[in-house]
């Protein structure tokens, strides 16, 4: 039988149209069951509170549980790995952070490529660290300290949270672009470092500015300066490293991702819905308090992100030989 040419082409039409109908139907119904949000760190940490800020809107928006699941462990790895090997079809996701950018060249060995098997999703914050000291310390400026060091070479102590952490990251890209030495203090974590420091035991630290801000404020840590590209918000007096040492940037960010070959059309709605997240004040306020600014970006804009923040801290942790403990 030979249909009419019109509907002929209706036919046709009709049959190109249904490989997207499944892709359509499943971007209006995702997610229909619980969503795990996996974090490589510990509860109450900078990655955590990131994490359930975002979990809770998306809740709220989408209508399902997104469950906040921490996996410590191994700078981050295991949570990276287990996203990686988990089924690409939206239910799991993970909280990644500037850790999982780094973690190729601090460890040997590692099971899986951060950048090829993690796709990116969408970013939430950019974070900020902050060079302060002990106030026993006879320096206010970043000049000052750097002069300091220089007429007591390993005398001073330089407290981070561990080898290859944030702290002691933006140390050594200080300590290439001045060369000066002080003594490398790492300590299991960003609190036990904070507590001597206070005490102190130790002398200089680049914590995030989330976790020090307050001591700052009350006058029981000197802020020098902000390691950021811009001046912070919370301390706007306090001067960038940078101004100081034209070139020093140092910014750590948060955001999510999935396990490579999840579905576009998933990654693209929780991207408009984080990037909505991104733009309500009350949520930019709970950013300020963690010491974040928001940081929207298209998946393929964080993608490329990523990959040019990964080769940058590739080259401060090969020049200072850092390799995790």
């Amino acid at each position: 039988m030979k249909l009419p040419r019109r509907q002929f082409l209706h036919l046709a039409a009709g049959a190109a149209a249904l490989p997207a109908m499944p892709r359509i139907a499943r971007a209006q119904t995702y997610p229909t069951r619980p969503v795990r949000i996996i974090v490589g760190f510990p509860p109450a940490g900078n990655n955590d509170l990131h994490a359930r800020l975002i979990a809770h809107w998306l809740a709220d928006r989408l209508r399902q549980q997104f469950i906040v699941e921490n996996r410590a462990g191994a700078g981050g790895n295991l949570a990276t790995e287990a996203v990686v090997r988990a089924a690409p079809d939206g239910y799991t996701l993970l909280e990644a952070s500037s850790a999982d950018a780094w973690n190729a060249t601090l460890y040997d060995n590692l099971k899986f490529n951060f950048i090829r098997d993690i796709a990116p999703v969408a970013s939430i914050s950019l974070t900020m660290g902050i060079l302060v000291v002990h106030p026993a310390i006879p320096v206010k400026t970043v000049s000052e300290l750097i002069a300091y060091a220089k007429t007591n070479p390993g005398k001073i102590t330089v407290a981070s949270a561990g080898v290859g952490s944030a702290p002691h990251i933006y140390w050594e890209l200080f300590r290439t672009m001045t060369g000066v030495e002080m003594l490398h203090v790492p300590y299991r974590g960003g609190g036990p470092a904070l507590t001597d420091l206070l005490a102190g035991q130790v002398q200089v630290m680049f914590p995030t500015l989330g976790s020090s801000i307050e001591y700052v404020k009350s006058g029981k840590l000197r802020g020098l300066a902000v390691t950021g590209a811009t001046r912070s918000e919370a301390l706007p007096d306090i001067p960038r490293v940078g101004e100081f040492m034209p070139g020093y940037e140092a910014s750590g960010w948060q955001g999510i991702g999935a396990p490579r070959n999840t579905p576009t059309e998933v990654v693209d709605k929780l991207n408009t819905e984080i990037n909505a997240a991104l733009a309500d004040p009350k949520l930019k306020v709970r950013l300020a308090d963690l010491g974040s600014s928001a940081f929207v970006n298209s998946p393929a804009a964080f993608g490329k992100f990523i990959v040019e923040y990964a080769d940058k801290w590739a080259k401060v942790i090969r020049t200072a030989n850092i390799k995790a403990e």
